[in-house]
Parts: structure tokens; sequence; C-alpha cells
């Protein structure tokens, strides 16, 4: 074998289809758009949700609840993820990135699913009362910053 030799292998590149090119491509004369009709002409496209004049349905259903603008949402960690930390150490919120506890650039909160084993410094955005309870049962600190 040559390097002028090499060849893909067959039937893996196929030419481009050339519609509405005469009959003898099989997509001539209406290019596989059928008989007339919106969709046959050209920039006959149907916009998203278009019922076809018929009241479409996200304007049907009423509208329900409200989206509080002020909601804070954070990034959450449990007491137990930090069982991996050594003893004594203070938990940062970049420590916490470097292990993938966190991974968005949200405001992070400890809640108390889990134990901990271990003296630990923690300083993050908010705490549930649980969470704050068991580090410091393990003589911890709880630092909201």
């Amino acid at each position: 074998m040559r390097l002028h030799e090499i060849q893909p292998a067959p039937g893996s590149r196929t030419k481009k289809t050339r519609r509405g090119r005469g009959l003898g491509s099989g997509l001539g004369k209406t290019a596989g758009r059928g008989h007339k009709g919106q969709k046959a002409r050209s920039g006959g496209s149907i916009r998203p949700g278009f019922e076809g004049g018929q009241m479409p349905l996200q304007r049907r259903l009423p509208k329900r609840g409200f989206v509080n603008p002020f909601r804070v949402e954070y990034e959450v960690v449990n007491v137990g993820d930090l069982n991996q930390f050594e003893p004594n150490t203070v938990v940062t919120i970049d420590l916490l990135k470097n292990r993938r506890l966190v991974r968005r650039n949200l405001p992070v909160k400890i809640l108390g699913e889990g134990e901990l084993d271990r003296p630990l410094t923690v300083q993050v955005n908010a705490f549930s009362k649980s969470a704050k309870e068991k580090i410091e049962a393990v003589s911890g600190r709880a630092e909201v910053i």
C-alpha cells in the first residue's frame, strides 16, 4: 500500500443529494416536497406552537403560580460529605470546588444529611440548623461568610 493508493471504505462517503435537478435524479420536479400547500412553498415553515389558526395550547391553558424574583438558589453540600477532609481543616468554597463537591458559581449551603466524625472549620454562605448543630457537636466551627 502506498500513500496515493489510500481510499475511504466503500460506501462510507456519499455525494450530496442535489434536489430539484431533473427527473432522472429521483428528486426532480417537486424536490420531495409533495404537491402545493404551505410546506411546498419557499419560506413555508410553520412556527413552533402554531395550530393552523386554532387557539394554541399555550394560550388555552390558564397562567398559574408565581416566580419569586428574589429567590436565592444554593449549591448544597451535606455534612456527611465533609468527612473526606482531614481533621482541623478550614473548609472553604474553593476547597469544596477542588474536591468537586460544588460545581456552579452559586452560594453554598451545608445541609444536615449524614454524620460528621471530625472537627472542621467550615466557611460557607449558609447552614441549616441541623448541619450547624452536627458541626459544633464534634467541636468544629460553622462560620457564615
